[in-house]
């Protein structure tokens, strides 16, 4: 992790925490959290979201509330800067949870939401070149995500990514698969993913740990068990961030490092890239 990275990370985690002090949702400070993280352009995600192999950036993202187990998700939508918000938005002002591909982007469009300019690309790839050109998933990743409890006692979650370097145009992981990438109860707690999404789709990783937390387990042995299950079965890669209604939480992964931190409001946030 950087220290620009690390600084911005601090900063997005004082302006979550401080609109829950006002008394705020925990869905808004989820969204304004990854906000932050999209706007700088230093994560994988809004602004710094890597291009797929045709050159475009697609981006995914979902958010989730655990009071009513409201949800909304996007998944390869181009040419915005807050695709979180997009989430929010499908969520909020539709019947739906999930819109994708161009639809998506047209639905961002019609809400005015902020544009990302990119340059076109510069060379177009026959598909039989772009399959013998992505590599294995087993690169950098760098999706974002924020969990939240509120006064109220609700959780939320919700993650933002640009995917994974080299992939095939269209290619969708975790993020905006509810019970995947992301999953909010009041009654078990909220969890927000970053990884390798193939494999922790197969697992359907969000979902487990809220399960495991109903049933009373801890959030941190819960992690560790949900990861290392993930890492036996299919050799996944991933971190997660698991806060119960309770206030207890936990960062945990299973990669070499993930950056993440936590605040709950007294001296700085609490930033790093290794967590035990």
């Amino acid at each position: 992790m950087t220290a620009p990275q690390a600084a911005c990370l601090q900063a997005a985690l004082q302006v979550g925490y401080h609109l829950l002090d006002r008394g705020g949702p925990a869905l808004v400070a989820v969204e304004q959290t990854i906000r932050v993280l999209e706007q700088s352009g230093l994560f994988n995600a809004g602004k710094g979201a890597r291009f797929q192999l045709d050159g475009i950036r697609r981006m995914d993202a979902s958010i989730m509330e655990g009071h009513g187990l409201r949800a909304g998700a996007v998944a390869s939508v181009e040419g915005i800067v807050h695709p979180i918000t997009a989430a929010r938005m499908v969520m909020e002002e539709t019947d739906h949870v999930l819109l994708v591909g161009p639809m998506a982007t047209t639905f961002a469009e019609h809400f005015r939401l902020e544009p990302l300019h990119t340059p076109a690309p510069m060379r177009r790839l026959s598909y039989a070149m772009m399959l013998k050109r992505q590599k294995p998933v087993r690169n950098r990743h760098g999706t974002v995500g924020a969990v939240a409890l509120d006064r109220f006692g609700t959780v939320a979650a919700g993650a933002s990514t640009g995917g994974i370097a080299l992939m095939l145009p269209g290619r969708v992981g975790d993020t905006p698969l509810i019970g995947c990438g992301v999953y909010a109860d009041n009654q078990s707690g909220a969890v927000s993913m970053t990884g390798i999404g193939e494999g922790i789709i197969r697992i359907a990783v969000a979902k487990e740990i809220c399960e495991r937390l109903a049933e009373g387990k801890t959030p941190k042995s819960t992690a560790r068990y949900v990861l290392r299950k993930l890492v036996a079965r299919i050799r996944g890669a991933a971190g997660t961030l698991v806060l119960t209604p309770d206030g207890r939480f936990t960062i945990s992964h299973v990669t070499p490092r993930m950056a993440a931190g936590w605040w709950d409001g007294r001296g700085k946030p609490t930033v790093g890239d290794r967590f035990p």
